[in-house]
């Protein structure tokens, strides 16, 4: 029971750690949630900080749902007597809960989005591969960032119940894909009023 407490608390620091906020205060000298949507993420870092800044936020938030996987995987390595898929999914979770609620950051962080993208692409490259090529094209198609991460986050409980191979570790990935795909979907409550209002922001790619 340690064990796996240690490791949701060391995978809710590591996505606690807010590169949105960092870098927004770094590159253009204010923290990126007084400005747009006031969301703690990569598109709203396109927007308001500029191109530069929101890939290199995007490529940070993604990797901390990879290394507190991988953290995980070396634990599960030493410690023999926890469970690797328990110790995999709460490590993911948890990554995902610490960029919404950092607690380095007055618990305003961002929604997950990238972070969960990491998350899910080591622990099923195949399931992972699906749900990114779904969104590009949703978001593609609508220039809703938003719409095409609520839709992916569904999509991915759903192939947890139809993809059995691929996984890092053995074990029941449909309650774990249930919960992180739930906290993605409330994460993005205001969008989806606005999307159903038909208001929502859109991309513009030609910018």
């Amino acid at each position: 029971m340690v064990t796996y407490i240690i490791i949701a608390i060391i995978a809710y620091a590591i996505g606690s750690i807010n590169f949105s906020v960092i870098f927004s205060r770094k590159f253009a000298g204010f923290d990126v949630r007084e400005k747009g949507s006031g969301n703690a993420g990569t598109t709203n870092m396109l927007r308001s900080v500029g191109k530069k800044a929101a890939i290199i936020t995007l490529i940070c938030d993604i990797l901390k749902g990879i290394v507190s996987i991988l953290i995980a995987l070396v634990v599960s390595y030493f410690v023999k007597e926890a469970d690797k898929s328990i110790l995999v999914q709460l490590a993911g979770f948890f990554a995902v809960f610490g960029h919404t609620f950092p607690i380095f950051f007055e618990f305003r962080g961002g929604k997950g989005v990238a972070t969960a993208l990491g998350v899910i692409l080591l622990t099923n490259w195949q399931i992972g591969l699906i749900c990114l090529v779904f969104a590009l094209c949703l978001i593609i198609l609508t220039k809703m960032v938003s719409l095409g991460s609520i839709m992916t986050a569904i999509l991915f409980p759903i192939l947890t119940i139809f993809i059995h191979e691929n996984f890092i570790a053995s074990g029941n990935y449909i309650i774990f894909g249930i919960a992180l795909g739930l906290l993605v979907v409330l994460n993005h409550r205001a969008n989806l009023k606005r999307i159903l209002e038909g208001n929502e922001n859109k991309l513009s790619f030609k910018k």
